[in-house]
């Protein structure tokens, strides 16, 4: 029976991926906790020992051998106690083996009950610190749940042999995306928690981490640090601005990015939903720099009045609506990627 037990958990082992020496343990206390509720006269004195080299479990009462007995449950007469070891005498300890078959049905069943709990803890535990490793990195998922009054999504994603669900709220979704049961997504891992029921990991499609991460799959000098992502601002479904710049001048992180044929960029949109995606030169000159933001439209110059986040930019009178953009969005994603508060004027307007 023992050889059994041991052959079960090595299958758990490699069924789910949870270590030997957790279930191992856990089990331990299980039949612990059932020992002492048999006997609570003798709660101190019970003993489990799980030997898996051996594959054995033995289970015993710590007695005492006294002349006159008082206290049965942790005491013995010299006699008796030599029945398990030969030599005892008064002032000695003996190891009294318990009949497992005695156990009471309501402490087997108490047994069984907090080894499958203590099983179960040790899955999610697992998972949880699979998943708490992989906050801010991108995860592939299935949506199996899309809540109508809620808007919430639920994603189901492998964690190990086993699968896991993440929720992406609402406020996380793209709000152009139409996402159907069943459809394969690429998320982003925004938090994940310790609760009661198992880890709680929430994830996103809209944090502008998703880009990074997916640009990070696409192109292999933003992977390997040759060329860097010095910032994003995006507004999801609509468009994203990132400044790349490359620490190796034969690279050119523009052309990197975008790849051959506008290959990786491209994968990057598909993935995206066809949202647009502007690509500029990070520099540390601001004034290039906010120009290099307001691209796709032409820039004649760039001023700062003082030593304060704000400037001003002359564009030609026939750019100012493409660097304003539809609704403003092109400036206002130009002032997020930058930092800088950017008050645009056409050419004419100053003379």
């Amino acid at each position: 029976m023992n050889a059994e037990f041991f052959d079960a958990i090595a299958d758990i082992e490699k069924e789910k991926g949870i270590p030997k020496e957790d279930m191992i343990e856990k089990i331990r206390q299980a039949l612990l906790a059932a020992l002492r509720k048999d006997n609570p006269a003798a709660e101190e004195n019970m003993v489990v020992e799980v030997d898996e080299s051996k594959k054995k479990i033995e289970m015993y009462i710590r007695k005492d051998v006294v002349e006159d007995v008082e206290n049965p449950a942790v005491q013995i007469l010299p006699e008796e106690a030599r029945r398990y070891s030969k030599h005892a005498q008064v002032g000695d300890t003996v190891n009294v083996p318990v009949d497992t078959k005695k156990f009471g049905r309501i402490a087997a069943q108490a047994a069984k009950q907090v080894i499958i709990q203590g099983i179960r803890e040790a899955e999610r535990h697992q998972v949880y610190e699979e998943f708490s490793s992989k906050g801010h990195e991108i995860l592939t998922g299935t949506v199996s749940r899309i809540d109508p009054v809620r808007g919430s999504v639920t994603v189901t994603m492998a964690a190990g042999s086993d699968y896991t669900e993440a929720l992406m709220p609402a406020s996380e979704r793209v709000a152009t995306e139409q996402l159907r049961e069943g459809d394969m997504i690429k998320v982003y891992v925004i938090d994940v928690r310790k609760i009661g029921s198992g880890p709680q990991v929430t994830v996103s499609r809209t944090h502008p981490g998703l880009v990074k991460r997916l640009f990070e799959l696409e192109v292999p000098e933003i992977f390997n640090g040759t060329v860097e992502i010095k910032s994003i601002a995006r507004e999801p479904g609509s468009r994203t601005k990132i400044a790349v710049w490359s620490s190796d001048p034969e690279v050119e992180p523009i052309g990197a990015c975008v790849g051959p044929r506008g290959g990786r960029v491209g994968a990057v949109v598909k993935e995206l939903r066809d949202e647009k995606i502007d690509i500029v030169k990070f520099s540390e000159d601001p004034a290039e720099y906010v120009a290099a933001a307001l691209a796709p439209s032409q820039v004649v110059r760039v001023e700062f009045p003082d030593e304060s986040k704000s400037c001003r930019v002359i564009v030609p009178d026939d750019q100012l609506s493409l660097a304003i953009g539809k609704e403003g969005q092109n400036v206002r994603l130009a002032v997020k990627l930058t930092g800088y508060k950017i008050d645009i004027k056409p050419e004419s307007f100053v003379g």
